[in-house]
C-alpha cells in the first residue's frame, strides 16, 4: 500500500478540513442541542461535490476515489458526525448503489440530481422485526401490471424526513426467503408513503432519523434496483462499502476527541504545572494516538482495497468494527482528561462521546462485523 497522498487527494482533505472548520463548526453546538438539520450545509457540500465524491462525472459525479472519500469524512466527522453520516449515507449507499446497480434510466433521472447534492437519498432496510437480520423482511411488495404495490414499515432511517429519494428493501416473494427480496426506488410525496417524527437520539442529533410507513404505496417497475430478487445481494454488497463510510465518521470523531484532550492538556494546570507534562495524562494521549492511527490505516486499507477492484469484506468490516470501538474510548479519554468540564457541553468533549455510540450499532452492529470477518477467514 502506498502511504503518499496524491496532491488531489491532500486538496480534497484540506478542502474538506477548511469548510469543517468555517462551515459546520459555528453552528454544531446549536444543532446539536436543537436537533437541527443542517440543510444549508449540505447544500454546499453538493456544491462542492463532496454529495457524489465516487460517482462518475457521466452522472455529474466529482469522479474521485474511494480515498478520497475517507480523508474528507474524517474531516467532515471531526468537527460534526452528524454531517458526516448525512454524506455518508448519500454517497455510501444511495449514489454507490444506484450507479453499480441501477439502470440507465435511473441513472439518468435519479442519480444525477444525487450527485450534484440537490436531491438527497435514504437508504431503508430496518425493520422494528429486521435490524441485524435483514433476512426477514416483513415489508413487503407485490405486482399490479406495471407498478409494484408496498405495505410495511422501516425502522430508524437516517436522513428520513429530509430526503427526496428512498431505497427501500422489500420482500417480493416469501418463499424464496432471501433470494425473493427486492430494492425499489420511493419518491418523497408518492401517495401511501409517509414517515413518523424525528427520534430524540442520544447523539448525532443534526441527523434526522425516523421511521417510514407505505400503505399500498404505487411504484412503477423501472423503480426497481438491479432486478427481482435481487435485494437482499443489493444491501448486503452496498452495506461492505458503507462500512468504509462509517468507519471514516468514527475515525474523525477519535480524532477530534484527541485534538480536543491535547489542546486541553496543554493548557490546564494542576500540582503547578501543566497536566500534559503528567505521565498519567501522556499515557493516555499516547494510547489515543496510537489507535486513531490504526483505525485510519484500517481504514484507508479498505479504501485502497476497494479502489483497486479487489475484494475488501472482511478490510470494511475490520475497519467499522476497530473505529468504531476506538471513537468510544477515546471520546470517555477525552472527558476523563477534561474531568468535571468534560462533563459539560461547554467543553463539546461529550458531544463525542453521544456521537461515537452510533458508530458501533448501525450499518452493522460490532457483533454482525465480527461475523462477516469469521466467516471471510473461514472461507478457505
Amino acid at each position: 500500500m502506498n502511504f503518499d497522498f496524491t496532491e488531489e487527494q491532500l486538496m480534497i482533505q484540506q478542502t474538506a478540513r477548511e469548510f469543517a472548520e468555517s462551515e459546520i463548526a459555528p453552528s454544531a453546538v446549536e444543532r446539536d442541542k436543537e436537533a437541527k438539520f443542517p440543510t444549508d450545509i449540505v447544500k454546499k457540500l453538493g456544491e462542492l461535490g463532496f454529495m457524489g465524491m465516487m460517482v462518475s462525472p457521466q452522472y455529474d459525479g466529482a469522479g474521485l476515489d474511494t480515498v478520497s472519500y475517507v480523508l474528507a469524512m474524517i474531516e467532515i466527522s471531526k468537527v460534526d458526525a452528524s454531517v458526516g453520516v448525512i454524506m455518508s449515507v448519500n454517497n455510501s449507499l444511495v449514489c454507490y448503489g444506484m450507479e453499480k446497480w441501477g439502470s440507465e434510466f435511473m441513472k439518468e433521472k435519479y442519480l444525477r440530481p444525487l450527485a450534484r447534492g440537490e436531491k438527497l437519498g435514504a437508504f431503508a432496510l430496518s425493520e422494528p422485526e429486521a435490524g441485524s437480520d435483514a433476512t426477514q423482511q416483513n415489508t413487503s411488495a407485490h405486482k399490479d401490471g406495471n407498478y409494484w404495490i408496498i405495505n410495511g414499515m422501516k425502522n430508524w432511517i437516517t436522513n428520513g424526513t429530509s430526503a427526496d429519494y428512498y431505497l427501500v428493501v422489500s420482500q417480493t416473494d416469501k418463499e424464496k426467503a432471501h433470494h425473493g427480496i427486492t430494492t425499489f426506488l420511493v419518491e418523497k410525496g408518492t401517495p401511501g408513503f409517509g414517515h413518523g417524527v424525528k427520534e430524540d437520539k442520544l447523539g448525532i442529533r443534526s441527523s434526522d432519523t425516523c421511521s417510514l410507513t407505505f400503505e399500498n404505496c404505487k411504484v412503477p417497475e423501472e423503480n426497481i434496483v438491479w432486478e427481482v430478487g435481487k435485494g437482499f445481494n443489493f444491501a448486503m454488497q452496498t452495506l461492505n462499502g458503507g462500512r468504509i463510510g462509517i468507519a471514516s465518521q468514527a475515525v474523525g470523531i477519535a480524532e477530534g476527541a484527541l485534538d480536543a484532550a491535547t489542546k486541553y492538556a496543554k493548557t490546564r494546570k494542576a500540582f503547578g504545572t501543566e497536566i500534559s507534562n503528567h505521565q498519567a495524562i501522556q499515557f493516555k494521549l499516547a494510547d489515543m494516538s496510537t489507535k486513531v492511527e490504526a483505525a485510519k490505516l484500517l481504514t484507508l486499507q479498505a479504501a485502497a482495497l476497494k479502489d483497486a477492484g479487489k475484494k475488501y469484506v472482511k478490510e470494511s468490516a475490520m475497519a467499522k468494527l476497530y473505529a468504531s470501538k476506538i471513537a468510544v474510548e477515546c471520546a470517555l479519554e477525552a472527558i476523563q482528561i477534561h474531568g468535571g468540564y468534560g462533563y459539560v457541553r461547554e467543553y463539546l468533549v461529550e458531544r463525542y462521546l453521544r456521537d461515537a455510540k452510533i458508530t458501533e450499532i448501525y450499518e452493522g452492529t460490532s457483533e454482525i462485523q465480527r461475523i462477516v470477518i469469521a466467516r471471510e477467514l473461514l472461507k478457505d
